[in-house]
């Protein structure tokens, strides 16, 4: 998989027209906050059940999308999860990884099920129609395609991994060249985040 291929993507969000005290929190990741990105569906659970960010409120949420025979960057992200969610030691509960599928063809309920069981029995997965993924991913700014390999085919896409607060806003976009503790440091500023003090509230 070409993996750097869509990652132009990321750096076209609309990162300028934030507050600058948005811009000025010092996290590695790219600040989303007041980014118009994802709508509150978030496709189907295996079982068929609908999905909705509204079900996870008062969880931080990341959200991947990828491919279960992805061969680097979708395993590498949700190995760093399980890291993450080690290194923030009890507030690691406090989050809900979910991986959402651009390979529906591919990605049944019960393969999806197995590959999360994989990596965390606490992760989630989330797919739909090609239409439903196609509508979903263009709603969360996601782009991937299809590649040609050999007698089958691979996936390209964007390597990004949204964080949304307790609220189920958008608030980060996690590199895929963030170490997993880079990741860990920016989501306790939001689990716990810090008091401005007297000097500092009056900028922003």
């Amino acid at each position: 998989m070409r993996r750097r291929s869509f990652l132009s993507t990321v750096a076209a969000l609309p990162l300028t027209a934030l507050p600058l005290a948005a811009q000025a929190r010092g996290f590695t990741a790219i600040d989303l906050t007041g980014a118009a990105i994802g709508p509150d569906y978030l496709l189907s659970y295996p079982d068929g059940k609908p999905a909705t960010l509204r079900d996870f409120r008062g969880k931080f949420v990341l959200l991947f999308f990828g491919f279960t025979q992805c061969p680097d960057v979708c395993p590498t992200a949700l190995s760093r999860a399980v890291e993450i969610k080690r290194l923030l030691g009890a507030d690691g509960n406090k989050l809900q990884i979910v991986f959402a599928t651009i390979d529906p063809e591919r990605d049944t309920g019960p393969l999806l099920r197995e590959y999360m069981a994989a990596f965390d029995p606490t992760f989630i997965a989330v797919r739909g129609t090609d239409e439903q993924t196609a509508r979903t991913a263009k709603d969360f700014k996601i782009m991937y395609r299809k590649v040609p390999s050999g007698g089958s085919y691979t996936m390209d896409h964007t390597a990004i991994t949204y964080v949304f607060d307790a609220n189920g806003k958008i608030r980060l976009g996690l590199k895929h060249d963030q170490t997993a503790r880079q990741c860990a440091d920016d989501l306790r500023q939001l689990i716990n985040p810090k008091k401005p003090g007297f000097l500092q509230g009056l900028f922003q």
